[in-house]
């Protein structure tokens, strides 16, 4: 009898085991073991979200609510560059609007679900990134980007199609995205 093949590497799951000594509970080891999968995997599969489950001891169900309640866990594929571009009320006043529209046009997306046919880009309109006085901004390859116009997101999505690695930058910070509506 065939053991199904792991989702997420040995190394992944060695990390996510060690986890929950860093915390005061093992729940709020869930997110920074999300964070590992997905970085891993590029997106959380169901396979994914059960072996952090199984990792961590916990109710698989408890895992999903968390994967699928914040916006920065992906359920389905993503670019390897997500512009995840803050549509809050600072930003809308100052242009974010324009900025979306750039956004698509420079990388030729038409939808938050979509995904450029090289993997190379994708999209998401997050409520506040917390730093409405540097309207509009985004956050792209784990670094934020202030003062927008179209020209800079041209720069962005330029410098991204010459050198596809992400760019490293510091690690997100938490909060951030907006919480996804239950129902």
């Amino acid at each position: 009898m065939n053991t199904p093949a792991s989702a997420l590497s040995p190394h992944v799951l060695e990390e996510i085991r060690a986890l929950p000594p860093r915390f005061p509970e093992v729940r709020s080891a869930v997110m920074p073991a999300l964070d590992l999968a997905q970085e891993e995997l590029g997106y959380l599969t169901p396979e994914a979200m059960s072996e952090v489950a199984a990792a961590l001891d916990l109710d698989p169900g408890y895992v999903e609510g968390v994967a699928t309640f914040y916006t920065l866990f992906h359920l389905e594929p993503v670019g390897k560059h997500r512009f995840y571009v803050c549509t809050n009320l600072s930003c809308m006043l100052r242009g974010a609007e324009d900025i979306v529209a750039q956004v698509k046009k420079a990388t030729g997306l038409k939808d938050t679900h979509d995904v450029t046919a090289d993997g190379l880009f994708s999209y998401d309109e997050v409520e506040c990134l917390g730093a409405c006085e540097f309207a509009p901004m985004l956050r792209l390859d784990h670094q934020y980007h202030y003062d927008l116009t179209p020209e800079k997101v041209d720069q962005l999505v330029n410098e991204r199609r010459t050198s596809p690695q992400p760019h490293p930058g510091p690690p997100p910070q938490s909060g951030g995205g907006k919480k996804r509506a239950r129902g």
